[in-house]
């Protein structure tokens, strides 16, 4: 028996004498053992021998001999034909060509004994042993030529006899076990055969006689004979070849096969027979009979996949990758180079899997310029739906795939691409922006309802569809945030189409009363019942199923069919469809929370609408707690519209208008600023609006003013008896505008006579102003003055005549007052007053007395810090200062030279 060492240095361990019989070998690489079953020559029966490998004689170095045994056959001499041990050699089986299985149990390690029984007899040769541990069990397969057996020889069930597993066998050496799985492995010339615990497993087709077999990792090593035998050899072979030619004809075939996978990774035809196959240092090895070793090891993943390659077996690849662990980004590679294989090859179809299967990590330009090349509209159409699937998808791939739905008119598969459920996967802009453009304008809407685009719903219908009332209908089911946008954006175009409808979303929002609409769909009682007749329970079922269904249909989107939806503007009608028994009925949401804009913003959206402003605007005008800046904008804004109708040229109804303007203006508190009537008024040639508002304001001038500059001498008399007692300069103008043209004289009439009167009586002008009023245009006579005159001369003189009485009196006057300060100041003054002009009591000192002849106690006058008496008299104080004041007035007035008249 030799060794060698992974160096592949031999060494001779032990020897049996010469015998002419092989030995089975046994190595327990783990505990560092062997264990050798001798065939001893048939007179003796067979020895088994144990060698521990780590301790060598110390003379010889070899490995020591633990234990020696003879295997007992009932002392039958018959050859082994089979071996096992478990792996800490506590048991071990040896099969005998008689058909007796022998077990052995002990410490053959430490030679502490060991029991041997037989367990099985059976008529054919034993074929092959193998120990497998199940649920605390140890089970032994055994194999015959003709059967499969199991035997349970430790744990619950020993002693029991075989239990047949499969009524085939298997030749010398084509049983093993598989110590990943603890699968019992046996081939026969048909297949390779798998078994477990309830019997036979898998099966792999694999035809050709076997000799032998081992499980060397993922693969399965088999050894097939030489096809012919000797006895067949060609004698011009065997002539001239002579001992080679032997070689050639028996040479064998081994071959490594993965199972898993289903392809052959090795196979080779060996000179010498194979004797044995063995596993040691993750390699597998042969063993010829001219005594050579052969060595195999595994290559690398890396290198068998370029092996696979190089022979375009990818889907052997893909497997041993996939079995290997590798990653998703390294498998994708495979596929697809895979797939760049099958393009190659024309098929379209299968390199478009392998493409689908590595979209991960592979750049869709390349796989999409190919079939774009190739005009493979399907193909393409399947992988752009797949980037869409993986989200990998840009905005140009949605605009491609979106394109050969377009080009194929698969309206179906663009609609359930565009109604996929889940998460979005494509660019939502450009898959409207395509729909639109491809003229799939239902499609569109979905999308921009389904995501909240509600703008674009309301742009696809109105710039599209030219669906304006159903534009209109899905603004009113939007919530107050959304719609004021939408609405404030569409609104001219809205006006224009539905302009009362538009007007009264316009009025419902901006007054605080905007609900957003919602419609429901209910079954009908009378298609309830029809149902219940017709199928009954079944029936029922099938109606409210139905109902459930087009409730979810019936969701308001813009592109349903208007006949089933309610019209906003009828809010709690109801209509019904005889065709399925459906109602659909409108009801009146909870009202939402929101501030209405100020009235102002929706100024701009009635341009050239002006009958539907006036509408919005005499609403919104009826709300109670208007701020007072929307007041004024609503206001003024009425006015001028009003204005604006009276004003065109095919207006029937100026009166109408124009008195509705007067109406409005007339109110009182209107908050319009008066310079914006007195505007519009001018630019509208509204006159009434301008006296009005001048007389609210009390500029009752400026409306007679306004009646001169526009030469109604009608209007201004008018003005000047309505006015005239209140604003009594309006007299004078008024004379100088009766004066200045002869024909508004003539117009004037006796109005002139009247307005002289009322100066003269007045005195609003002097004599001579009036003359210079009338001699500053010649157009009044002397003769129309004339009795104005006499009356003003006969006047002025009686005034002089009464001013020079006055002024002789008041001499006189004057006279004796100086008389008497003469007197006060120059002659002694008695005072005979008893009693105090304050306090009417009797006088008495300290007593202070006037010489106005009033006397006071000192103690009822004002004193300063010295005792002395202040000021004047108390009792004549207040006509003293009286005339005080009329002398300081005098004073002041004689200055004054423009108070007086010049005559």
């Amino acid at each position: 028996m030799m060794r060698v060492n992974p160096s592949s240095r031999i060494t001779k361990l032990a020897a049996y004498a010469p015998v002419p019989r092989t030995s089975l070998l046994e190595a327990m690489m783990e505990l560092r053992h062997i264990a050798a079953g001798h065939n001893s020559y048939l007179s003796h029966e067979p020895v088994l021998k144990v060698w521990a490998l780590d301790k060598p004689v110390k003379k010889t170095g070899l490995p020591t001999c633990q234990s020696t045994l003879t295997i007992q056959n009932g002392r039958k001499q018959f050859p082994i034909s089979a071996f096992t041990s478990m792996d800490d050699l506590s048991q071990l089986a040896v099969g005998f060509g008689n058909g007796a299985v022998t077990v052995i149990r002990g410490d053959l390690i430490h030679d502490r004994g060991a029991k041997q029984r037989t367990v099985h007899e059976s008529e054919e040769p034993i074929t092959g042993l193998s120990f497998r541990e199940e649920d605390r069990l140890i089970n032994l397969y055994v194999a015959t030529t003709s059967r499969l057996v199991k035997l349970v020889i430790s744990g619950r069930g020993q002693g029991q006899s075989a239990r047949p597993v499969e009524d085939s066998g298997c030749g010398v050496g084509c049983m093993t076990v598989d110590k990943k799985n603890s699968d019992i492995l046996v081939v026969r010339d048909d297949a390779i055969y798998y078994y477990r615990v309830d019997g036979r497993n898998s099966c792999y087709g694999y035809d050709g006689p076997k000799s032998l077999v081992a499980v060397y990792g993922d693969y399965v090593a088999i050894v097939s004979p030489p096809a012919t035998s000797s006895a067949t050899k060609s004698s011009t072979l065997r002539r001239f070849g002579g001992a080679h030619a032997d070689d050639l004809f028996n040479t064998s075939t081994f071959t490594l096969l993965d199972t898993d996978l289903k392809f052959v990774a090795h196979s080779e035809s060996l000179v010498s027979q194979v004797k044995d196959l063995f596993m040691i240092w993750g390699d597998l090895f042969t063993l010829t009979l001219d005594g050579k070793i052969h060595r195999y090891h595994e290559k690398p993943l890396q290198q068998r996949l370029e092996t696979l390659y190089q022979r375009n077996l990818y889907v052997h690849a893909i497997n041993l990758a996939q079995k290997a662990g590798m990653d998703s980004r390294q498998q994708n590679i495979i596929f697809r180079k895979s797939g760049d294989f099958l393009y190659q090859k024309g098929d379209y179809d299968g390199a478009m899997q392998q493409y689908l299967k590595a979209i991960d990590s592979t750049e869709p330009s390349q796989v999409i310029r190919k079939y774009l090349d190739t005009q493979r509209i399907h193909n393409l159409i399947e992988y752009l739906e797949e980037l869409h699937e993986h989200h990998k998808a840009t905005a140009d791939h949605t605009t491609l795939l979106l394109n050969c739905y377009a080009k194929l008119k698969d309206i179906d598969k663009l609609e359930k691409f565009i109604k996929s459920p889940g998460d979005l996967k494509f660019d939502l802009d450009t898959a409207i922006t395509m729909c639109r453009q491809g003229g799939y304008y239902e499609q569109a809407a979905y999308l921009a309802t389904k995501h909240g685009e509600h703008e674009l719903v309301v742009d696809i219908l109105i710039e599209d569809s030219k669906r304006y009332p159903d534009a209109l209908k899905y603004i009113w089911r939007s919530d107050p945030d959304s719609a004021y946008p939408i609405l404030m954006k569409y609104a001219r175009v809205l006006l224009e189409h539905c302009p009362k409808d538009t007007t009264q979303v316009f009025i419902d929002y901006y007054t605080g009363r905007y609900r957003p609409t919602k419609d429901i769909v209910i079954t009908s009682e009378a298609s309830v019942q029809h149902a219940g007749y017709a199928s009954g329970a079944a029936g029922a079922a099938g109606a409210a199923v139905t109902a459930v269904a087009n409730m979810r249909d019936l969701i308001p989107l813009p592109f349903m069919n208007t006949s089933t939806i309610t019209s906003p503007a009828t809010i709690g009608n109801v209509n019904s469809t005889p065709a399925n028994g459906q109602v659909i009925e409108d009801l009146e949401p909870p009202p939402p929370v929101y501030s209405p804009p100020p009235p102002r913003t929706a100024f701009s959206s009635f341009v050239d609408h002006p009958e539907e402003f006036i509408v919005f605007l005499e609403a919104c005008l009826e709300e109670p707690g208007l701020k007072e800046r929307d007041k004024i904008d609503l206001y003024t804004t009425l006015f001028e519209m009003y204005l604006h109708k009276s004003n065109e040229k095919n207006g029937r109804n100026r009166e109408e208008w124009e008195g509705k303007a007067k109406k409005l203006i007339e109110g009182e508190d209107i908050p319009i600023d008066i310079s914006n009537v007195l505007l519009l008024s001018h630019l509208s040639d509204f006159k009434d609006g301008t006296t009005l508002v001048r007389e609210q304001a009390g500029l009752s001038f400026d409306i007679f003013r306004s009646y001169t500059a526009a030469k109604d001498t009608h209007g201004a008399i008018k003005a000047l008896r309505k006015y005239g007692p209140e604003e009594p300069q309006l007299y004078p103008a008024a004379l100088a505008y009766f004066t200045s043209d002869p024909r508004i004289l003539e117009d004037a009439g006796d109005e002139l006579d009247a307005v002289l009167e009322k100066i003269d009586t007045d005195g609003l002008m002097a004599p001579l102003q009036v003359i210079q009023t009338l001699s500053t245009n010649a157009v009044a006579t002397m003769g129309m003055v004339k009795t104005y005159l006499q009356q003003t001369i006969e006047r002025e003189r009686k005034e002089i005549a009464s001013n020079r009485r006055l002024i002789n009196s008041y001499r006189t006057d004057t006279q004796t007052k100086r008389q008497e300060i003469t007197e006060l100041s120059s002659k002694p003054q008695t005072f005979n007053a008893t009693r105090c002009s304050f306090c009417s009591t009797q006088l008495d000192l300290p007593t202070v007395h006037f010489l106005c002849k009033h006397s006071f106690h000192q103690r009822c006058l004002k004193n300063d810090d010295e005792g002395n008496v202040e000021g004047d008299c108390p009792t004549c104080k207040k006509e003293n200062d009286t005339i005080k004041a009329i002398r300081r007035a005098q004073d002041d007035s004689a200055e004054r030279h423009d108070l007086f008249w010049m005559c």
